[in-house]
């Protein structure tokens, strides 16, 4: 396969960033969006709702169904499958994209913060995947796409930050089990992180110490996800890609279109040596 045309993907924190670029990059090619985030209203510091993805969704070839969803509330993630599968027919793609990030040591770490990251994270990735899996066995070359890094464990990247991390890698963790797990259902289950911080609202968070010049766009994560959800499922699995390597594999050395400021130096990613 090497379109997503008519596929249905439900996209969780697809009101900006990766996410709305991942929904952008599959509508190109006439594929069904579920647009699955909490913004619903614009934000007063972010950009994006599921609304006005939904519209640049449509403007791109593609279908959208917009949806308001807290991925925690495990009721409300069932009924957003049900509204989808009965909306398009079904279910193909699921893309675990949304995630929580407060980057600091232990002593400064809010157990609001703690439980945002866990619950976004760790729960709500859970909690997707278990609720698009009976939607994802009924579909053709089924994929779930964990927006997460590689099981790297070296204390270095545990210790500044030991909250994120052990939340991120619980994303990864879904991957490593579910993949087995999902196996005999035929649906493949991979991560997708990226080898340079990105330049996303995200960047915020990092308190300026990275500027976007020395970012690469989403796109790069997008085109990465789009060759990753075209393979064989049964083929592709368990997998925890880098973008880059994706892309290489897909005979891309274009590398500079994805650069923010391609004469700048690149800030490489968390969780990549």
């Amino acid at each position: 396969m090497t379109s997503l045309a008519g596929k249905t993907l439900f996209i969780t924190g697809a009101s900006r960033g990766i996410g709305e670029a991942i929904a952008l990059r599959a509508a190109a090619e006439g594929a069904n969006i579920v647009i699955a985030a909490k913004t619903d209203r614009p934000h007063p510091k972010l950009p994006g709702t599921i609304h006005s993805v939904a519209e640049t969704v449509e403007r791109a070839g593609g279908k959208a169904l917009p949806l308001k969803v807290d991925i925690r509330d495990e009721d409300a993630v069932a009924e957003a499958m049900k509204q989808a599968a009965d909306h398009f027919g079904g279910i193909d793609i699921l893309v675990n994209n949304a995630s929580a990030i407060y980057l600091a040591p232990t002593p400064e770490v809010p157990m609001k913060r703690f439980d945002l990251m866990f619950g976004v994270n760790v729960r709500g990735t859970f909690v997707c995947s278990q609720a698009a899996q009976p939607y994802l066995k009924d579909a053709q070359n089924p994929h779930i796409l964990n927006l997460s890094p590689p099981l790297n464990m070296k204390s270095k990247w545990f210790a500044p930050h030991v909250a994120y991390t052990m939340a991120k890698y619980g994303m990864s963790m879904c991957v490593l089990g579910m993949a087995d797990e999902f196996r005999s259902d035929g649906i493949a289950v991979n991560a997708l992180w990226p080898r340079t911080v990105i330049a996303t609202a995200a960047l915020a968070m990092l308190g300026g110490k990275i500027k976007p010049e020395n970012c690469r766009k989403p796109e790069i994560l997008a085109d990465a996800a789009h060759h990753i959800l075209t393979q064989t499922a049964g083929e592709t699995t368990g997998n925890f890609f880098i973008d880059d390597e994706v892309l290489t594999s897909a005979g891309i050395t274009d590398f500079d279109q994805y650069a923010v400021a391609p004469e700048n130096e690149l800030a490489i990613d968390l969780f990549v040596d």
